[in-house]
């Protein structure tokens, strides 16, 4: 059967290929960190790695490595079950008690991802006479997750608390009406205003949701994500966030939230029943990740730093970068195949990034998405404008 749809897959490849959208897998050799060495494709060699989420550079932590090490003889490997069977161990429900208290919530359930998290809340607390509200530039697993729902599905403009308000009073006839965002829009560093949703959550009686996979850890006075920082972690009814990305880098999400939402979720969520428990050596390192961010400033007044400093520098050399103060920096190029071209230059300078362009942003705002990290230097973000100050000329711009 395959021969009949070989050649319509392959020309759907090279159509990609054409339109320079086609996105190769670099191979990194070494463990993830400020720099890494690329053992395949482009330039091989060590170089600085300005595209991983390893905000708070915790992903090669030696404090983290010696947690998950004990763990891996004191736990085990795996758990090769689900949670209700035979696959919670007491450091799955020490974890879940941990961000319960770190996120301010009532009770924590975890998944294998925060992909899955989100995937499993809307159909479990929503039905055909619900309605969510969600932001238009939500994460793509927010987006999966609301179709699996059978509740009306109603949109507002990125951030636009006028639009916002327009839905919540189009969808009052609803019996439950759920307002979805993410904290921090991974493609634009912007932050979402969550006092405004919770006020007009609080006037229109809706429970609000947010996914706050690149906030918390580090954002916040006390790393606790964009409900901290607006002041609103007790207006907030549902958080979902992951382990993959500041809170240590390896993979794992979770949903904090009201205690009845979470049992509610324990026996209805399909890809929390239907997947295997998060690895114990993941859990294990995720409390000793938790005890670094909780006992010390340090590592998120480093990222602050080098975020300004990366900002800063950019902007003096001529380059267009959204405005905001997150360590996502999108350096806006437009063009996906000349975003590309750049990356490809930077690689062959040292610098690691990658060339961000649809469908992962709209057409014609492709862009080179520079994440800053804890782990980084000073010298690291000096020589990172260099490269691209050095690469932009190299491209006849």
């Amino acid at each position: 059967m395959f021969d009949n749809v070989r050649a319509d897959v392959a020309a759907t490849l090279d159509e990609i290929r054409e339109a320079g959208l086609f996105k190769p897998e670099r191979v990194i050799g070494t463990p993830q960190s400020a720099a890494v060495t690329v053992t395949g494709g482009g330039r091989p060699g060590e170089v600085l790695n300005f595209c991983a989420n390893n905000y708070l550079g915790l992903a090669d932590h030696p404090e983290v490595l010696a947690a998950a090490k004990d763990a891996l003889d004191r736990w085990g490997y795996g758990m090769a079950s689900v949670r209700f069977i035979c696959g919670t161990q007491d450091v799955h429900k020490e974890l879940e008690d941990r961000l319960s208290a770190f996120l301010g919530q009532e009770d924590t359930i975890l998944y294998s991802s925060c992909f899955d998290a989100n995937g499993g809340v809307f159909e479990t607390l929503l039905g055909a006479e619900d309605a969510v509200i969600s932001d238009a530039l939500n994460h793509a697993s927010i987006i999966d997750g609301i179709r699996l729902s059978k509740a009306r599905r109603h949109r507002y403009a990125n951030r636009d608390m006028a639009d916002l308000e327009k839905q919540l009073q189009d969808t009052q006839d609803a019996r439950r009406r759920l307002i979805v965002t993410d904290g921090v829009f991974s493609m634009d560093g912007y932050v979402a205003p969550l006092r405004e949703i919770c006020d007009l959550a609080d006037r229109y009686d809706a429970m609000v949701m947010v996914d706050d996979s690149h906030a918390v850890g580090f954002v916040g006075a006390g790393g606790r994500g964009t409900p901290e920082l607006h002041g609103v972690m007790d207006r907030v009814d549902i958080i979902t966030g992951t382990l993959g990305k500041a809170l240590g880098g390896a993979s794992g999400g979770y949903v904090a939230a009201r205690r009845e939402i979470v049992a509610l979720l324990r026996q209805r969520s399909r890809p929390y029943l239907f997947s295997n428990s998060l690895a114990p050596v993941i859990a294990a390192a995720s409390l000793k990740v938790l005890d670094l961010v909780e006992q010390s400033n340090e590592l998120r007044e480093r990222l602050a730093a080098n975020t300004a400093l990366f900002r800063t520098r950019m902007t003096e050399a001529g380059f267009e970068i959204l405005p905001g103060d997150h360590p996502i920096a999108p350096v806006m190029i437009g063009d996906a195949a000349r975003a590309g071209r750049l990356a490809e230059l930077l690689l062959e300078r040292g610098v690691y990034v990658i060339g961000f362009s649809y469908p992962v942003v709209p057409h014609g705002q492709a862009r080179i998405r520079v994440q800053l990290s804890a782990a980084h230097s000073t010298e690291d973000v000096e020589r990172a404008v260099a490269a691209f100050v050095d690469a932009r000329a190299a491209l006849g711009e």
